[in-house]
């Protein structure tokens, strides 16, 4: 189970303690068995345990924010949350299809594949890999 190793008077003892139950403990010191009566039952830590109640509100599917319009018919597609960007697999001049991977981004230790909303030419790319960006940072342009 536990060892341990006391130094008293410039002796050294091994103890091993062998097993343990309630206020009785089997221990070896330097190889001599013995058998050990505590004057207080040791508390013993109970480990919580977690219960949870079933939600009674109805799940709600996440729904993605919609790329910004902007009044010249420009579409912008944002960071939905902070992060950093690992890759980019689009360059100015491409044509996009709805669905079409744009960028992966990295956040919480997860890379998050960011898709195109609208099909579209791609006018403008304002992050580079490696950057860090915040939620609702313009990444890409379409138009």
């Amino acid at each position: 189970m536990k060892k341990f190793t006391f130094n008293i008077n410039d002796n050294s003892y091994s103890v091993r303690i062998v097993s343990q139950e309630k206020n009785t403990i089997d221990l070896e010191v330097n190889g001599t068995s013995y058998t050990v009566e505590m004057e207080q039952e040791l508390k013993t830590v109970k480990t919580p345990t977690l219960v949870r109640t079933a939600s009674k509100a109805a799940l709600e599917p996440v729904k993605m924010k919609t790329p910004a319009a902007t009044a010249a018919g420009k579409v912008t597609i944002t960071a939905p949350i902070p992060g950093i960007v690992l890759s980019i697999h689009v360059k100015v001049g491409d044509t996009v299809k709805e669905g079409d991977l744009l960028l992966v981004l990295e956040a919480m230790k997860m890379e998050n594949n960011i898709t195109s909303e609208k099909s579209g030419v791609v006018t403008a790319v304002t992050v580079g890999v490696g950057q860090q960006v915040l939620q609702s940072e313009v990444m890409i342009e379409l138009e």
